[in-house]
């Protein structure tokens, strides 16, 4: 019989990692947008160095977090399921307004519902690469400006780059809407403290009681 318990499911490394990106990515919209002239809350030449600031820093802790990921083989958790996926996807378009409970419960070994772990993965591989690529490709545009039609090839990257900002944007922000749903405090609490409820097996209640103490509560 499946008992719920409160277990350390997010590592020191994981919240850090979490708490960093989220103040660096708001720091690289906030110039981004102002270089596209959207505000004008800094100077040009202020805000051309804090977004390229901003973006060295998320890519050094990417690179760690990749290492991290492998490493702990954390990775696993953000592989895509069909399994569930109908009902939680379901419940965001119907039985939330329903008041109906939320489909998917957190297991030990899988700490994301399905649409959770397509998301971030489609942000990880798709999004993610694709600013990157488009970011650096303009910020080294003074080593390929002389190609022919270079000026056509640096608009279209600045639109791709814009754009894929655009979409980061928009995933952030129906992130915050989710934590909305139910608890706020809840949804919250565990990137701060790292402890979460999940449900156990005997097996694994056993195994975290003698071998990993400080990880169940």
């Amino acid at each position: 019989m499946m008992v719920t318990r409160e277990v350390l499911i997010f590592g020191r490394f994981e919240r850090f990692w979490h708490w960093a990106q989220m103040v660096l990515i708001v720091l690289l919209m906030v110039t981004g947008f102002g270089l596209h002239g959207f505000h004008h809350w800094l100077d040009f030449k202020t805000a051309v160095t804090l977004h390229t600031l901003s973006a060295f820093a998320l890519l050094i802790l990417w690179a760690f977090s990749v290492f991290w990921l492998f490493t702990t083989e954390t990775w696993r958790h953000f592989l895509p399921t069909g399994h569930g996926l109908w009902n939680v996807l379901r419940f965001y378009t119907y039985g939330i307004f329903k008041g109906e409970r939320h489909p998917y419960r957190k297991a030990f070994w899988r700490k994301h519902n399905p649409l959770q772990a397509l998301a971030y993965l489609m942000l990880k591989i798709v999004l993610f690469p694709l600013i990157w690529i488009t970011g650096i490709a303009y910020l080294l545009y003074f080593l390929w400006r002389d190609y022919p039609s270079s000026s056509d090839w640096l608009k279209a990257i600045a639109m791709i780059h814009t754009g894929a900002a655009f979409a980061i944007l928009v995933f952030a922000l129906i992130h915050i809407y989710m934590l909305t749903i139910g608890s706020f405090r809840a949804h919250v609490k565990p990137m701060i403290t790292g402890f979460d409820k999940v449900e156990l097996a005997p097996e694994e209640v056993a195994y975290l009681e003698k071998d990993q103490p400080a990880m169940i509560r």
